[in-house]
C-alpha cells in the first residue's frame, strides 16, 4: 500500500530509541488488572533465541530508553519519504491508523488515547523490560507505547518468509495499535484467562488485533491527515496478498515447524497462520470493529 506523495507526516508521534548494546531477556510485565503476565502484545510469539538480534546503531543519544529529538526523523516529512524509507513508513502508517482511530471510536461512543511509537535500533528499554529483535515488535501497556525496530521486517522477510511489501510491514504496525486499542477498550487481560491453546484467550486476542488492522486497511486510503489529504493509496490485490504473507509468517503452526520441526497447537499463544489470515481479512470485508470479537465464537483457529 503506497502512501501519497504529497501528504504530510507527524513525526511527533514517535520517539527515537537509543541504540547498542547486547539485548535482554525476553519482556515481562505486570500490572494489568493486577496480574502478573507475559506481555501478551508481543505479536510473534517467537522463542527469542530463535531470531538474530538484528543490527545497527542509533546515533542519537539514550536517556531512559528514549529520546524525542527531533532530528532523529527529520527526513520523514511526506509520502514520498514514507514510500522510500522503512522508518519514515513506519512514522507514516502511525499517523494513519492513529487518525483512523481518532476518527472512528467516536462512532461507538469511544475516543481514542494518542500512543505513541517508540522506533529504535538495536535495543532500548521499555517499562516492559528491554525491547529489541529478540522478542520482536511489541505493545507496552505499562508506558503505553509501541516499540518498534525497522530492522525486524528484514528478519521478517528473510528468516520467516513474508513478502517485502509495503502492506506486510504496515500490518505489523496497525496490529500494534489494535492492541493499545485493546487495552484502551480493556480487553487486554483477558489473554491471561486462558494464555494456551489454538482457542485460548491469549490466541482470541492476538487474533482480534489481526482483525482491527484489517479494519484500519479496509479505511486506510480514505483517512485523511491534518491536512486533509488521504494518507495512502488504494489497496491492490497484490497489496492483500502482501498483508497476508506476514499474518501467515506469523502462525504458531509455522514458526514452530521452522524452528522446533513439528507443530503443538496446545502451546499456541497467537494462532495458526490460516486463522492469522482470516480474521485479518474478517477486518478488511467487514470493516467494523463489532465484527472482531474474537471472544464471541466458540473457535478461532
Amino acid at each position: 500500500m503506497s502512501f501519497n506523495d504529497d501528504v504530510g507526516l507527524d513525526t511527533s508521534q514517535v520517539e527515537s530509541g537509543g541504540g547498542g548494546g547486547a539485548p535482554g531477556g525476553a519482556v515481562v510485565g505486570g500490572g494489568i488488572g493486577g496480574i502478573i503476565m507475559l506481555i501478551i502484545a508481543l505479536i510473534f510469539g517467537i522463542n527469542p533465541s530463535d531470531l538474530p538480534t538484528g543490527g545497527g546503531g542509533s546515533s542519537d543519544q539514550q536517556v531512559d530508553g528514549t529520546s524525542t529529538s527531533g532530528e532523529a526523523f527529520e527526513r520523514c516529512k511526506t509520502g514520498a519519504d514514507a514510500n522510500a524509507d522503512v522508518e519514515c513508513r513506519v512514522i507514516g502508517t502511525v499517523n494513519s491508523v492513529q487518525a483512523f482511530w481518532t476518527a472512528e471510536l467516536p462512532r461507538y461512543q469511544k475516543q481514542w488515547q494518542p500512543t505513541k511509537t517508540v522506533l529504535y535500533q538495536g535495543s532500548t528499554q521499555s517499562q516492559c523490560g528491554t525491547a529489541s529483535n529478540q522478542v520482536g515488535p511489541f505493545y507496552c501497556p505499562l508506558d503505553q507505547k509501541v516499540y518498534i525496530d525497522a530492522d525486524f521486517f528484514a528478519i521478517l522477510e528473510q528468516q520467516f518468509g513474508a513478502d517485502g511489501g509495503a502492506l506486510a510491514q504496515e500490518y505489523v504496525v496497525a496490529h500494534e495499535y489494535g492492541h493499545a486499542l485493546q487495552d484502551q477498550l480493556g480487553l487486554l487481560g483477558r489473554a491471561q484467562q486462558d494464555a494456551q491453546g489454538p482457542n485460548s484467550g491469549a490466541v482470541r486476542i492476538e487474533l482480534m488485533a489481526d482483525c482491527l488492522a484489517g479494519v484500519w486497511a479496509k479505511h486506510a486510503s480514505s483517512t485523511n491527515g491534518p491536512d486533509g489529504k488521504p494518507f495512502l493509496k488504494e489497496l491492490t490485490d497484490a497489496d492483500i496478498k502482501s498483508a497476508l504473507s506476514a499474518a501467515s509468517a506469523v502462525g504458531d503452526d509455522r514458526i514452530q515447524e521452522k524452528t522446533q520441526g513439528q507443530v503443538n497447537p496446545e502451546s499456541w499463544t497467537h494462532g495458526s497462520a490460516e486463522a492469522r489470515q482470516r480474521w485479518f481479512l474478517q477486518g478488511y470485508s467487514k470493516g467494523d470493529l463489532n465484527q472482531c470479537n474474537t471472544f464471541n465464537v466458540d473457535r478461532v483457529s
